[in-house]
């Protein structure tokens, strides 16, 4: 018994796998610094909600990152890479570059420098989307296949921290000593990545001429040759499948950007958006990704898939619910000496009850959707390009619906945000009818089997 705990802890306590940890983290803390957060920035500086749902542009290049990777991925960081190797000298010099980046959006005033703190934004998101391509890329090179699903467990479970200290932590930073201070704050956290970096082991090598010139003719086939093989596998038919990918999660890109400032339009303070969107509300995400992946295994990919689309889109009515009431909290009181250490006077919590259920429908509902999603697009691919492929699929569902955010501020503005989470719900009706077109059961029970993401790989047996 003590040989098999000690054979399943193992792999944790591999270098390479300590270091993804806290690579996670610095990948996942900048994401929420040029989204949520900074959308409720935004808001509770009096900016109007047209220009903050301009705003949700600047994280771009989170969705374009695949344009530049092959210039990280084939070029070096000038006398730094003499020293780190490659891959590590790119993520040092893109985790400096994003606390830089951050330490600007930290002394820009969105009342009189706008401009410089959107400026500041893109620039966090552009460096933040290139380390996430170098640090992918060093994953991939530090672990074998059979390490593979502990290093991407591991860098979620980091990215996750991120995301708590990017959410909840700067938020209540925010509201007790100020934004400056908020995001002085996360920029000095970037040093996590950057000792993980430099405590990473050094996987570089050279390449000849002969294999450098191989590589250009293996990029050069791989664009062409995985385009050619979805083309002749699904035909016509991919038009429509490439328009429900692009669709699906559109009412969550589209209805995210006006989240924060509906929040605080219905007079939610910092500290209690924090509490219940980035603590509370995280953890209902997982719960709700969770539950999508037993559906998957216990009733196949079509069910699931459908009644995720349903419920992504539907869960948007809550908000609409939430706008039309204010701050309601629900008082609670905490005697005195409940507990050996509490305090002598009872204690009164108040819990924002509307916005907590508001959250648990809505980040239950995406995360239970996404998942569907995620195996639906890989059940897409096929074993020889895969990777090719996914990264297709999952760079179109991202994109459509940014683009659309951006006027998410002028709708809101001309309808309120009742009429305005409507509309986003409304999406979903068009999806659910390609759902049922598109993906039946019997188009998923003829593409290429025994893979990853497929419903064949997803059965309770091989689940469990």
């Amino acid at each position: 018994m003590l040989a098999r705990w000690s054979g399943a802890i193992a792999p944790y306590l591999d270098r390479r796998v300590v270091v993804m940890l806290a690579l996670g983290f610095s990948s996942g803390l900048p994401l929420l610094l040029v989204l949520g957060t900074f959308t409720a920035r935004l808001a509770f500086s009096g900016i109007d909600v047209k220009a903050i749902g301009l705003f949700s542009y600047v994280a771009l290049p989170y969705t374009l990152k695949f344009l530049w990777a092959p210039v990280i991925d084939r070029f070096d960081v000038p006398l730094l890479a003499r020293l780190l190797g490659r891959r590590r000298a790119w993520m040092v010099a893109t985790q400096l570059a994003v606390a830089v980046a951050l330490t600007s959006m930290a002394f820009a005033d969105p009342a009189t420098s706008l401009v410089w703190l959107g400026l500041g934004a893109f620039l966090v998101a552009f460096t933040a989307a290139s380390q996430d391509v170098v640090i992918d890329g060093w994953r991939i090179d530090a672990a074998g296949t059979e390490l593979q699903g502990v290093m991407a467990a591991t860098s979620n479970l980091g990215y996750r921290f991120g995301l708590i200290v990017a959410g909840a932590g700067a938020l209540l930073l925010a509201d007790s000593a100020g934004w400056t201070a908020a995001y002085l704050t996360m920029a000095a956290l970037m040093v996590v990545g950057l000792l993980a970096a430099l405590c990473a082991p050094k996987l570089d090598r050279d390449w000849t001429a002969e294999e450098a010139s191989a590589r250009r003719w293996s990029f050069q086939r791989a664009v062409r040759a995985p385009l050619d093989e979805l083309y002749g596998r699904f035909g016509l038919s991919l038009v429509a499948i490439l328009i429900l990918v692009a669709l699906y999660r559109m009412p969550d890109f589209v209805s995210g950007v006006m989240a924060n400032p509906l929040y605080r339009a219905t007079g939610y303070s910092l500290t209690q958006i924090a509490a219940v969107t980035k603590l509370y509300g995280i953890w209902v995400g997982i719960a709700g990704g969770f539950a999508g992946g037993w559906a998957i295994a216990r009733f196949g990919l079509y069910r699931p898939l459908v009644a995720g689309a349903f419920l992504a889109a539907s869960s948007h009515l809550s908000m609409a619910w939430l706008a039309y009431h204010g701050p309601d909290l629900w008082t609670a009181t905490l005697p005195a000496g409940a507990l050996a250490l509490w305090p002598a006077s009872p204690i009164e919590i108040a819990i924002p009850w509307r916005l907590a259920i508001a959250i648990s429908i809505e980040n239950f509902c995406g995360s239970f959707a996404g998942i569907a999603l995620i195996a639906y697009m890989s059940s897409l691919t096929t074993p020889a390009f895969a990777a090719t492929q996914y990264a297709l699929f999952s760079s179109l569902y991202a994109l459509p619906g940014k683009l659309v955010a951006g006027l998410s501020g002028y709708i809101a503005s001309a309808y309120g945000f009742p009429v305005f989470f409507a509309l986003t719900a409304a999406i979903g009706v068009p999806v659910v009818a390609l759902c049922l077109l598109v993906a039946s059961p019997s188009r998923m029970a003829s593409r290429p089997s025994a893979r990853p993401g497929t419903e064949e790989a997803l059965t309770p047996a091989r689940a469990s």
